[in-house]
């Protein structure tokens, strides 16, 4: 028996699945490591168990603030980042990140309120400096109308069109040809606001002679460095002219 032991130097049983080391040709096994210098098995089910997760130690403070850890002045971007920073520390423990959750959408919903108020305190606000105005302020807004965005958009991108082909043509003639289309459509929209044409004619030439003059009178005073050598008077004019006929189109009545 001595014998066989002194020939077989790796010894194992099936209560112990991990060979004893000490010898030059002695293998580990893959699921039970050994140390040399400690001689300790460490195996896989000496791990600790879920159950020691870290708890959030304010999980039941009912003040959300407090709760993240934030002040009760902080911006949308600190409740977020303090939201995010508890979650990654406690991750995997089911009620912390519930109390953190619900302490964030708590705040996000006071943040919803009070932006809200503010808006609706706004134009509060504005409705009664537009009733304590003078009269002459009032009858200008009775002329004045806020259209949908994508009217907006349509009729600026339009003028816009007006405006670029006219720089493009700018080198072969002058912009009257596309001064007249923008005019044209500028009364075409207004008679269909108005359902009167003779309004809307003088509405529209009213605004084409304002932006005009305007153009005429500002152009000349900009430094010739910020102007393209082929761009005439009568080009940035003729583009001042399309703005005023944009607002006039769009936001008169």
């Amino acid at each position: 028996m001595s014998s066989l032991l002194l020939s077989n130097p790796n010894l194992s049983t099936s209560f112990l699945p991990c060979k004893i080391p000490g010898y030059e040709n002695t293998r580990k096994t893959a699921f039970c490591p050994l140390s040399r210098s400690s001689k300790v098995a460490r195996c896989a089910v000496d791990t600790p168990s879920g159950g020691n997760m870290p708890t959030f130690s304010r999980i039941k403070v009912w003040d959300p603030y407090k709760r993240l850890g934030i002040s009760p002045y902080a911006s949308e971007e600190e409740i977020w980042g303090s939201r995010n920073f508890l979650l990654e520390q406690y991750t995997g423990h089911e009620r912390s990140e519930e109390s953190i959750e619900a302490a964030f959408e708590k705040l996000l919903m006071t943040s919803f309120r009070r932006r809200k108020k503010e808006k609706i305190n706004l134009k509060s606000r504005l409705k009664k400096q537009v009733e304590e105005s003078p009269p002459w302020f009032k009858n200008l807004l009775n002329f004045v109308e806020l259209p949908p965005k994508d009217v907006i958009f349509r009729r600026l991108f339009l003028f816009a069109f007006m405006g670029g082909w006219s720089i493009m043509n700018s080198a072969e003639g002058g912009p009257a040809f596309q001064v007249a289309v923008s005019l044209a459509a500028c009364i075409y929209f207004l008679n269909e606001k108005t359902k009167s044409l003779a309004r809307a004619s003088i509405i529209g030439l009213g605004a084409l002679a304002s932006g005009w003059i305007l153009g005429s009178v500002v152009v000349p005073m900009i430094p010739t460095v910020l102007i393209h050598p082929t761009w005439t008077l009568e080009l940035l004019t003729s583009l001042v002219a399309y703005f005023f006929l944009f607002l006039a189109c769009t936001f008169f009545k």
